[in-house]
């Protein structure tokens, strides 16, 4: 996202791109398994862990601190909602002020106070090729590479999103190249913290160039240790773009993040629903867009009004409150003791069948049935198969598709096509048709 209003990326090429499927081959052979990051934030089997082998599923908040570094409450009030990331926009001085070494090491210092996960990125680099302001992703990479003070002892605590929305809709193709390039120079710099890699297309891969070419892009990092990201805005208004797109990336292994959404946008309106169920279900990281100081028309992805905690926005309390949302899916990261889903408790919340949700996921099942054993009693795995809504809990759980089940069955679908209404959105009958 960019300060100003996105470009609009939907064209009638992209739209059907958008949709074609693609493959891609086996990226974790013996030898890619052998050089794999296993200290700090890092990817195991496309997934995202801690240095203790705990999954770490992102539920954050984009801040845009470069624009406004006065707003130091900012992560504090963030956390407070119980985000577990907060994604900050920081500047390589190549089109904003250049947040330097020190102010670097004093927002890390705010992340770990305030037991949140830092993903750090670059913003200058948004929509090079069409936007002639933009930097390369070169340039971002001799940023990261200037400020490795900041960044070295602090693996378990940031990730660096090497660069936002690195291309437009002209010369994305050369897209491929310029991450592994960048992948590359800070590897070789001794830059060890898990990276993240924003999509071309202004973020949003409507080309299918970074979801065509992540196997080889994750190969090339020589630690294994690449985060992808996919901003989902206008592109993705429908339930089947949002599936297909992230099912894909989970479905080969590969590590994905929705590292940008909101609720509307001026190139389409994306579903938020979709994309937070389906984030939930498949457990994918999602960051929204943006905490506060949004101008140039889309003031409403503002999250709370003027940096105000207390003032949440329509957006902002349905992200935090709504289904899917910050409050029933964030977990804090076990560095900092983590496990509840209310910034500071000791479990893992309820699933709808009213058991608790396992405090450390998938480790705490060694059969991989969805059941796992803590504090001496049963636990759900998070999106696993047992986590579904089979009495108990206050919603029916999750189709396949990424809808709710309805909680009311049959009762809430008169026309008999599997698809009910409640609680004023769509759920699918659990068994019916719509039941895939």
């Amino acid at each position: 996202m960019t300060k100003s209003s996105h470009r609009t990326w939907l064209t009638a090429a992209g739209s059907a791109l958008a949709g074609v499927a693609g493959l891609l081959l086996p990226v974790f052979g013996a030898a890619g398994a052998a050089q794999a990051a296993d200290s700090g934030i890092h990817v195991s089997n496309g997934r995202v862990y801690e240095a203790n082998g705990n999954e770490f599923v992102m539920r954050g908040v984009n801040h845009a601190h470069a624009w406004y570094p006065g707003e130091t409450d900012a992560i504090a009030d963030i956390a407070a909602k119980g985000a577990n990331t907060v994604r900050v926009v920081l500047s390589s001085g190549d089109r904003w002020t250049e947040t330097s070494a020190s102010q670097v090491s004093s927002i890390i210092g705010d992340c770990k106070t305030n037991k949140v996960i830092c993903v750090l990125e670059v913003h200058d680099t948004t929509g090079y090729g069409e936007d002639g302001a933009a930097a390369t992703l070169d340039q971002a990479a001799d940023y990261w590479i200037g400020v490795k003070s900041a960044l070295q002892g602090q693996e378990d605590y940031v990730v660096v999103n090497i660069g936002n929305e690195p291309f437009g809709n002209s010369g994305y193709t050369a897209w491929t190249g310029a991450t592994k390039s960048a992948i590359g120079k800070l590897r070789n710099a001794g830059i060890e913290n898990a990276l993240m890699v924003d999509a071309p297309n202004w973020g949003q891969d409507w080309s299918n160039t970074m979801r065509d070419n992540a196997a080889s892009v994750f190969a090339s990092d020589p630690r294994r240790n690449t985060i992808f990201s996919i901003h989902m805005y206008g592109v993705y208004d429908t339930a089947a773009e949002v599936q297909g797109y992230l099912n894909h990336f989970v479905s080969n292994g590969l590590p994905i993040v929705v590292g940008e959404f909101g609720d509307n946008h001026s190139d389409g309106n994306p579903d938020e629903n979709a994309i937070m169920a389906t984030a939930r279900s498949l457990r994918v990281g999602y960051l929204g867009w943006s905490w506060s100081g949004n101008g140039s028309g889309v003031e409403y992805l503002d999250m709370v009004t003027g940096f105000d905690a207390g003032s949440l926005t329509a957006w902002g309390n349905r992200f935090f409150n709504g289904a899917d949302g910050i409050a029933a899916t964030s977990t804090r990261a076990t560095i900092y003791g983590g496990g509840g889903n209310d910034g500071g408790g000791d479990t893992g919340g309820t699933a709808p069948n009213g058991y608790p949700y396992c405090v450390n996921g998938a480790a705490s099942d060694p059969d991989g049935d969805g059941w796992g054993w803590e504090n001496s009693r049963s636990c759900v795995v998070r999106g696993s198969s047992a986590d579904t809504g089979s009495g108990g809990g206050s919603t029916g759980g999750t189709a396949p598709n990424g809808y709710p089940y309805c909680v009311n069955g049959t009762a809430s679908d008169p026309d008999g096509d599997g698809w009910g209404w409640e609680s004023n959105r769509s759920c699918v009958v659990r068994g019916s048709s719509a039941d895939r």
